[in-house]
């Protein structure tokens, strides 16, 4: 034995990994929401895990959530350390859409199923490492808005066949924030959108003093603006609410108006499945138009499950092309590790397999093979145990995995082959070139 010291195996700190039963619920999430995105029209693509630094930091201010590569061995002058791993998938995406601008068809309808990167301190909901779902609608010049409405009505879809808990989508328009900002006479709207974007972490009155000390604003403004984040309605109606504080400006107007086609376009879900949040802002520089941010109704302090919004001009960054888009993002990871911990995902089984084929002894090993092999080809998922040994111990170990089926192959030759269900404990016999499972 090594006199190597022993190196506790721990996972690294907001690095989730889970056991096999758990996984495979993961996979069937990921196959869920893959099939629904195909639905409707879009597209898988994956970009590198990481890219240039410049890349990443070209939009908003993002620098101190980004993972750096540098090599262990690095030489003095090794300029590995200007790459980093992605930190979410628009601003990876747009670098994409430039690079591959005239072998695209637009407007380019894109999903993205992939791991980020966030130098950010674990908690509950927070990750180092996690997988978010994305989609986003990219063209040259302008997007329809009406594609502002597809993207919830696609998550709404996704999050009800999964079957998570009861869940709102918050919508509000950056153009409302600016532009209300803005009739206050408040000469840097977006330092004030970075604030109030701080409402759920700090609340209110931590907003209020921020708004002061760092932005200047007199108690009159940060007072009006206070009164615009507290208003949430469940359709167009927002519009004479925030009409009534009194404030005016053109690009007011104009976010008003988007933000009501949006609510009337989705007026069709659930009551209370979209609200109309005036306190939602989206820290990221890039966003311009339409915000969501999707929370669980039963843990409200738990951070937003789905999120994203409307660029105008984030690709515009690496090529000389007007290209906004529209985007949202469902945080798998976040969704699933919750769902996990309030014990209301059911494990999947430990094994893939539909079918595992016993060995009888080892002089029958061939036949067991065969059997397998003869299976599999049907579309089956099948396992053969991986030793002769006593029957009863091979059954066992299928029922530890959660495989359904225990396949006897003729123990003597001229015997019939039997199928065991482990859910009924019912056994037959069976023919491997015509047998399927049917549900216990």
């Amino acid at each position: 034995m090594s006199d190597a010291p022993i190196v506790r195996p721990l996972p690294v700190s907001g690095f989730p990994e889970w056991l096999p039963e758990v996984r495979i619920v993961e996979q069937r999430w990921l196959d869920t929401i893959r099939a629904t995105f195909e639905r409707y029209g879009f597209c898988s693509v994956e970009t590198p895990s990481v890219e240039a630094l410049d890349v990443l930091t070209a939009k908003g201010e993002t620098s101190q959530e980004v993972y750096t590569l540098r090599r262990l061995q690095a030489d003095a002058d090794d300029d590995s350390a200007r790459l980093g791993l992605h930190f979410d998938l628009t601003v990876p995406f747009a670098r994409y859409v430039a690079a591959h601008f005239n072998e695209l068809v637009f407007p380019f309808k894109r999903y993205q199923m992939q791991r980020v990167w966030r130098g950010e301190r674990p908690q509950e909901g927070r990750f180092r490492e996690f997988t978010q779902c994305d989609i986003d609608v990219i063209n040259v010049d302008r997007v329809p808005l009406h594609f502002d409405a597809e993207l919830p009505r696609i998550v709404h879809e996704v999050l009800g066949t999964l079957g998570v808990p009861p869940w709102t989508l918050n919508i509000n328009n950056r153009k409302v924030l600016q532009g209300f900002y803005e009739g206050l006479g408040i000469g840097d709207p977006l330092a004030v959108i970075r604030i109030a974007d701080k409402m759920d972490k700090i609340g209110p009155d931590g907003v209020a003093t921020l708004l002061g000390a760092q932005a200047g604003l007199d108690a009159d403004q940060v007072r009006a603006c206070l009164d615009l984040a507290a208003i949430r309605a469940t359709g167009p109606g927002v519009v004479d609410e925030v009409r009534r504080l009194g404030v005016k400006s053109d690009l007011l107007t104009e976010g008003l108006d988007e933000l009501a086609q949006v609510l009337d376009d989705l007026a069709d879900l659930p009551t209370g499945s979209v609200v109309a949040d005036l306190s939602i802002a989206r820290g990221l520089d890039y966003y311009t138009g339409t915000v969501y941010e999707a929370k669980f109704v039963d843990w409200p302090d738990f951070g937003s499950i789905c999120s994203g919004g409307r660029y105008e001009n984030l690709a515009g960054s690496f090529i000389r092309r007007a290209l906004p888009g529209v985007g949202i993002s469902i945080g798998l990871t976040r969704i699933f590790a919750k769902l996990l911990a309030e014990g209301l995902l059911p494990s999947g089984p430990a094994s893939p397999a539909d079918v595992l084929v016993v060995i009888p002894a080892a002089q029958r090993r061939a036949a067991a093979l065969a059997t397998a092999t003869a299976l599999r080809a049907r579309g089956l998922k099948v396992e053969t145990y991986h030793q002769p040994d006593k029957i009863a111990k091979q059954v066992r170990y299928a029922a530890r995995k959660g495989i359904g089926f225990v396949w006897f192959p003729p123990f003597d030759e001229g015997r019939e082959h039997e199928v065991k269900n482990m859910a009924t404990g019912d056994q037959a016999a069976a023919d491997p070139a015509a047998w399927l499972p049917t549900p216990s």
